[in-house]
């Protein structure tokens, strides 16, 4: 087996033992020292990963914001890493903007998305100032109107507006088409209601539109189409009612490789692409001087190629094919079972060998569709090595559970040979700690 060397961290590298490093790190020490499943992250590809974007945006001549989607995974200690290195913050949540305070995220650079926020959650964002507030839907600008009549200062806020733009992804991520829970659409008139309800709020102070068409986008048409449906949007505004755009966002989704089957994706010169069409759209529709505010989402695109899952073989059975079952699976990974996700992977504990043999990696949990991995060629398994998946670091932990009551994974972060725990593994008196029966 070749190593794929490209969906790995950029710190990667065999070891002259056949095992695979990563920050300096032996993994299957890693492993042995903190237990399975451990999840490990990389902070140079992460730093990396953060500074290619803003350097991305660069080329626009007006302000640009970089805003981390903290949906793909947010924990304290990645939250202040991405500060330091100047990002913004898209949170859709209670929970999410909790993370930022702990980590003392800049609050005017924090962003609160979502499609049904409650009264207590607006009341939150309100309390620690946020940035924005991205107005979803009509019923949420009455709910936020009351919520902001509390404060002395106006509420910056942004429209969500549906572009009916389809894209070429899993029915799943799409978030812009005509049919989506996501946003007020232009087609129907339900947008321009959203702009007149805003403008018809004296606490409300509306700054411009966002729109987000989906996940796991490879190619830039999608987002050519959607700016220019926004900025299309935004001058009828300006002739109906006067109101002039200062900020726009074509939202994120910028895909990544989780396998060499799939295509290599550069998100970081998509993004590029996505500022020139924003500042020659803004140009073309009358919004140049000064240009408006621009905000990029990415998410995935920066953690996912950071992350690594471990796993320890515990049995390896021969049948119709042959099974590699791990001590995890849907509870830390539920993408292959909920989407079909792809993923690869190598055998940490020996990343060459001669006995290749095509597996499944499977999961622990009682599912059927517990597989991590359909099919995948390693040297064949034993039972107590380290099988590492990469590109395992989003949306992985975002969405693991406790099912089956199984405790979630530790978190390290690795950098110049040193690791650091920043999630201890949970307990099973910690799950439980909220039963009263």
């Amino acid at each position: 087996m070749t190593f794929p060397a490209e969906l790995f961290p950029d710190t990667a590298r065999l070891t002259p033992g056949n095992t695979l490093e990563v920050g300096g790190c032996d993994l299957v020490a890693l492993a042995a020292q903190y237990g399975t499943p451990l999840y490990v992250y990389d902070e140079k590809t992460i730093r990396a990963r953060a500074r290619s974007f803003r350097e991305a945006v660069g080329a626009y001549s007006g302000r640009a914001t970089v805003c981390y989607a903290a949906k793909a995974y947010s924990a304290p200690w990645l939250l202040r890493i991405l500060a330091a290195e100047g990002l913004g913050l898209d949170v859709v949540s209670g929970g999410e903007l909790q993370a930022a305070v702990r980590a003392e995220f800049p609050r005017e650079r924090v962003y609160f998305h979502g499609n049904n926020k409650s009264e207590d959650e607006l009341l939150f964002a309100s309390a620690e100032g946020v940035g924005r507030i991205v107005v979803d839907n009509l019923d949420e600008i009455t709910l936020l109107a009351r919520v902001a009549a509390k404060r002395a200062a106006r509420t910056a806020v942004l429209l969500r507006v549906g572009p009916a733009v389809e894209v070429h992804t899993h029915a799943h991520l799409l978030t812009g088409a005509e049919d989506t829970k996501f946003g007020l659409d232009i087609a129907s008139g339900a947008a321009e209601a959203g702009v007149r309800a805003v403008l018809a709020r004296p606490k409300l102070e509306l700054r411009g539109f966002h729109a987000h068409i989906g996940s796991q986008i490879r190619e830039v048409r999608p987002y050519r189409d959607a700016v220019e449906r926004l900025f299309a949007f935004a001058a009828d505004m300006r002739q109906k009612t006067g109101f002039v755009a200062r900020e726009i966002s074509p939202g994120g989704g910028y895909g990544v490789r989780y396998t060499l089957d799939e295509p290599e994706t550069r998100p970081a010169e998509m993004i590029r692409e996505v500022v020139t069409i924003v500042a020659d759209a803004a140009r073309r529709h009358g919004f140049a001087e000064p240009l408006p505010d621009l905000t990029i989402e990415p998410g995935r695109s920066i953690v996912a190629p950071a992350g690594i899952a471990l796993y320890r073989v515990g049995s390896v059975k021969r049948g119709a094919r042959t099974y590699v079952a791990v001590d995890g699976g849907m509870a830390d990974n539920i993408r292959p079972t909920a989407y079909g996700a792809n993923y690869t992977a190598v055998l940490a504990s020996r990343v060459r060998g001669d006995d290749l043999t095509e597996v499944a990696v499977a999961g622990k949990y009682c599912e059927t569709g517990d597989i991590l991995i359909q099919k995948v060629a390693l040297p064949l398994p034993r039972i107590g090595e380290i099988i590492a998946v990469p590109v395992s670091g989003a949306y992985q932990l975002a969405m693991a559970s406790n099912y089956n009551l199984a405790p979630r994974p530790a978190v390290v972060v690795v950098a110049d040979g040193a690791a650091r725990l920043v999630t201890a593994r949970e307990t099973y008196d910690q799950i439980l700690a909220t039963e009263r029966g």
